[in-house]
């Protein structure tokens, strides 16, 4: 297995950096006191087809592979992780209409994210959380149509989607559709539990179907086959998730770097207190380890060996790390990384929400007992 980047793919790393310094970061900060949805930025990198990166070439995309979504998301992070997972669920709802779409859906959706699509992924229910095994949003079949009735919580990127990725229980089991924002019978609420204090986006809002009707052609793989369509495009976004984690660690890492490297204590660099240093050791040696997890789950991805462990493994990790390593870099920095001006208290938060959100820290690990348990 070869984790190296290849030279394009080193090209592509620096030409994603130089964007993200020139138009991701220096706003960062703006956008989370906000609370509001990147869509200028979205849009931008629409046209320089980011958005549409592992989009098949026939639908106007890039066609590049889950490695390359890998660096494009840790390097988008490390400027700004509310940027990044705005772009997670894009990617979401592409990987399903591209494993799962008819070929009338995915010549009308796919080459919309070229032209700057923003969708979302509509799966949670108040009353379901993480289940997906079945949910109350209905989807009655008449005649070429279907009908929805129900209520989806806590939408990521909801508050700027123009699309959404819906599932909901059939006649045959649960199911995914194909959803327009503008369709007559949706609203969207803003709640008050819809702001999160990481990874602030936009309001993660609610969205309620009354008699909606899509056409036929928007269920998206087989009736009742929904969750395990779901679990498969969320075991893909697992892994894009595990390289935003790595990129806030990373960025934690080299801005707490730089501040002790400058400051002095007790006569000295701050930088030459040994204790410092192990602990700058252990955060690279374990964003180092992150990444390797990260790229060997994008690799068995972009192989056609998708693992749901690896891609478990990778996330589970990854975000443990960012949270350690940022809670770190707030101790070296002292009384400067409490401060609100220093940017540690926004990779603390966006650290921690992303062990709960994709999938928490105790999911996890059940997915990964389950994968253990089939080898016996």
């Amino acid at each position: 297995m070869n984790l190296q980047m290849t030279q394009e793919q080193l090209l592509f790393q620096n030409e994603i950096r130089e964007f993200t310094c020139k138009s991701i970061a220096p706003t960062a900060d703006e956008r989370d006191q906000k609370d509001v949805y990147p869509k200028e930025i979205i849009k931008e990198m629409a046209k320089l087809g980011y958005t549409a990166l592992t989009v098949p070439k026939k639908y106007n995309g890039l066609n590049r592979t889950k490695m390359d979504a890998c660096i494009l998301m840790e390097e988008v992070a490390y400027g700004c992780a509310a940027t990044a997972i705005s772009l997670i669920t894009i990617f979401q709802a592409e990987t399903m209409l591209v494993l799962y779409g008819n070929e009338k859906v995915k010549s009308h959706y796919l080459p919309l994210f070229r032209e700057g699509l923003i969708a979302s992924y509509s799966l949670t229910e108040s009353k379901k959380g993480s289940d997906i095994r079945s949910v109350d949003t209905k989807a009655v079949k008449k005649g070429e149509s279907w009908i929805i009735n129900g209520k989806k919580t806590f939408i990521t990127s909801g508050s700027a989607a123009e699309f959404f990725i819906l599932l909901a229980e059939t006649d045959k089991g649960v199911s995914i559709f194909a959803v327009d924002r503008n369709l007559p019978g949706i609203t969207i609420d803003i709640g008050e539990n819809s702001q999160t204090f990481g990874l602030r986006n936009g309001p993660h809002v609610d969205a309620c179907f009354n008699n909606v009707i899509i056409p036929d052609y928007c269920l998206l793989g087989e009736e009742g086959k929904g969750v395990k369509q779901a679990v498969v495009t969320l075991n893909s976004s697992r892994t894009a998730a595990a390289a935003i984690s790595v990129g806030i660690a990373k960025a934690a890492y080299e801005k707490s770097l730089q501040w002790v490297a400058s400051r002095k204590a007790f006569d000295q660099n701050v930088i030459d207190f040994q204790g410092i240093q192990w602990m700058f050791a252990d955060m690279l040696m374990n964003i180092s380890a992150a990444r390797l997890l990260t790229y060997q789950a994008a690799n068995l991805h972009d192989i056609g060996k998708a693992s749901i462990s690896e891609s478990s493994q990778a996330k589970l990790f990854a975000g443990q790390m960012a949270t350690k390593v940022c809670s770190d870099a707030i101790q070296v920095c002292g009384a400067y990384g409490t401060t609100i001006n220093a940017p540690f208290g926004r990779y603390l938060r966006d650290a921690k929400s992303y062990e709960i959100a994709g999938g928490s820290n105790e999911i996890l690990r059940n997915t990964i007992a389950k994968e253990i348990k089939k080898s016996f």
